[in-house]
């Protein structure tokens, strides 16, 4: 059973409001882990039926760069966002980065766009037809 992915954040309490206030997730929990000097956070969707999001803050770390887009290995997160033009909307108020603006796939008809959290990870957010 898939429980849950794991992203770190350069700034926990950033992160949380992003993911809760522009994607609709809610805080479940949130801990220290001593052992490795990190902070944790989980969060899902309301209705408890996708993924479980951990995000993790690891003090010591001290570059946080996400590689150039060709050469990632991790690709992007994915949301299904119910009216795509006002996710944009209040996404695009708080300064966040669209690198795609939405597009509708031609073989399902969603529509899609990608953004990227504050720590540049990337999104897909899903409109279903």
């Amino acid at each position: 059973m898939f429980v849950h992915v794991s992203i770190r954040t350069s700034d926990m309490e950033r992160s949380i409001g992003f993911y809760t206030r522009l994607l609709g997730l809610q805080l479940l929990s949130r801990r220290e882990i001593p052992q490795n000097n990190a902070e944790i956070a989980f969060l899902r969707d309301p209705q408890a039926k996708g993924c479980v999001l951990e995000l993790t803050f690891y003090r010591n770390q001290k570059r946080f760069i996400q590689p150039d887009y060709e050469n990632r290995v991790f690709d992007h997160l994915a949301f299904e966002v119910q009216d795509m033009q006002e996710t944009i909307s209040a996404m695009r108020k708080e300064n966040v980065t669209i690198t795609d603006e939405p597009f509708r796939l031609a073989s399902s008809g969603s529509l899609i766009a990608f953004v990227e959290d504050p720590d540049g990870t990337l999104i897909e957010l899903i409109e279903r037809k």
